[in-house]
């Protein structure tokens, strides 16, 4: 790579208070030198990774909300829109100067990431001694080789070949290097995958008995007070790549590349698995986060990134539940038809997700209705902002369900499943489900659509499935939709895209 790897290694000051742990903001820099010599450094670089995982150029808003939503034609195109770069994309037009910026800005942000994660790997094993608790050394450690791995899965999405039945061959840059002066290698698909895998095998056998998981609940280590964890940095693991978010980057990527049979005994082995408390290790909680107005569903997350001001932020864009807002050329938004064909065959009378999570009452200067996602926006008096509202999900329970009920053969299971998430969208089913296992994989497609709304799943679901016609599409989606070009001050080893 030519420009990206400027790394900035971001110092974060936090104590043992859940707020300023949450809370953390880029004030310092420090040279890599100085920074891993101690297991504060450690922490603050760990940190830092968080940090620009939740900036807005990735996943605090071009990989959920924006960018990455366009491509899967989820918002509505305004004819006059002045969000020039999501109109080129939902055009899935990847050759004009907006279009290619935001692709450059967000290939930039990952890698960024990368280096970051790359930088606690070689220090970890050079200087990991400095950390005197081996169980936290491997905590940190395997981190890091998650947030490589989830971030280089992304680059799989957006930027490589079709899963199956590719004819374009496409190679990718896996990157393990720190240095600005040093190119990472490039990869078949086979040989990226196998990077992915291993990398994932890493962090698995790292986190693996090391990480607070397995000795308290989540909701446990969502509190310091009246816990008897010494280290305060070992807290508040769902925001963190913890054991059962890096299964599920497991399950995700199988599911991904079509290997349902690992994908399933991921998924089923996470919906079973059981905490030191003899109970679910998690469960969905759409029926009660949504009843307390949290509409990430964060009490259901295995992963999710702290964003003190994404609300601020994304209001601007999204408008969430604001009705004094006139929708225009600025704003994310769909239309009314749009939320028919979104929830039909629904029971919108009881649902939760279209009852409280979308503004439907938001009108352009006809006075033409359109709706708004709410997810993000909540009461400036809400309480526990921090632990229920200011967040952005990177993995739910909702979506290990879809894997398993995807890649499960056995009919009943499926039902099970999905009578239990349908509930958790406060519906009853009048009937079993499923009448055949040929019903399934449209359904779920479906859910998707209607489950990660600003999420940032969509597009990758179509890929993965090779749909040819996206919902509120134009034209055929094909290889050219699908492969985003690399940024053109990029080596690429690969011929146009034709």
């Amino acid at each position: 790579m030519k420009r990206l790897y400027i790394i900035t290694v971001v110092m974060a000051l936090f104590s043992v208070s859940c707020n300023d742990w949450l809370d953390v903001r880029p004030d310092t820099e420090q040279k890599d030198k100085d920074l891993f010599t101690t297991y504060k450094g450690f922490q603050d670089a760990l940190t830092g990774c968080y940090m620009s995982l939740a900036g807005q150029d990735i996943y605090g808003e071009r990989l959920t909300m924006s960018n990455i939503e366009s491509l899967a034609n989820l918002w509505y195109q305004f004819r006059n829109s002045t969000r020039y770069e999501d109109n080129d994309l939902m055009e899935h037009n990847y050759t004009s100067d907006y279009s290619k910026a935001a692709i450059k800005t967000i290939y930039a942000g990952l890698f960024n990431v990368i280096a970051q994660a790359n930088m606690i790997i070689k220090y970890a094993e050079k200087n990991g001694d400095v950390i005197e608790d081996p169980a936290a050394r491997a905590v940190i450690t395997g981190e890091a080789y998650a947030i490589r791995a989830f971030c280089q899965l992304d680059v799989l999405r957006l930027f490589g070949q079709m899963p199956q039945g590719a004819s374009q061959q496409v190679e990718l840059p896996y990157s393990e290097t720190t240095s600005i002066d040093e190119m990472p290698a490039y990869y078949g698909f086979d040989a990226y995958v196998a990077k992915l895998e291993s990398d994932l095998v890493k962090a698995e056998s790292f986190l693996k008995d090391s990480d607070p998981v397995f000795q308290y609940t989540f909701s446990n280590l969502n509190s310091v007070s009246g816990n008897e964890l010494n280290d305060s940095y070992m807290y508040y693991r769902q925001a963190r790549m913890n054991y059962w978010a890096v299964k599920a980057i497991q399950a995700r990527m199988y599911l991904y590349l079509g290997k349902k049979e690992k994908a399933y005994a991921l998924a089923k082995g996470i919906i079973d698995a059981k905490g030191v408390d003899g109970k679910p290790v998690m469960t969905m909680s759409g029926e009660t986060d949504i009843a307390k107005g949290y509409k990430t569903c964060p009490s259901e997350c295995l992963l999710y990134l702290s964003k003190y001001n994404v609300k601020t932020y994304s209001t601007e864009f999204l408008l969430g539940n604001q009705t004094d807002v006139q929708v225009g050329s600025g704003h994310l938004v769909v239309s009314h038809s749009m939320l028919t064909d979104l929830y039909a065959g629904q029971n919108t009378g009881s649902h939760n997700r279209y009852l409280n999570c979308w503004n439907r009452n938001v009108k352009d200067a006809s006075a033409s209705l359109y709706a708004a996602i709410t997810k993000y926006y909540f009461a400036d008096d809400a309480e526990n902002q921090m632990l229920y509202y200011q967040i952005i999900p990177m993995l739910r329970m909702s979506e290990v369900y879809l894997i398993a009920m995807e890649t499960s053969s056995d009919l009943d299971e499926i039902n099970g499943w999905y009578t239990d998430y349908m509930l958790a969208h406060n519906v009853v089913l009048n009937e079993a489900g499923f009448s055949s296992l040929n019903d399934v994989p449209k359904e779920i497609v479906n859910e998707y659509r209607r489950e990660f709304y600003g999420e940032g799943q969509m597009f990758y679901t179509y890929k993965r499935t090779g749909t040819a016609s996206m919902l509120w599409g134009n034209g055929t989606a094909d290889e050219k939709v699908y492969i985003l070009p690399l940024p053109e001050t990029e080596y690429n080893p690969n011929s146009q895209i034709k």
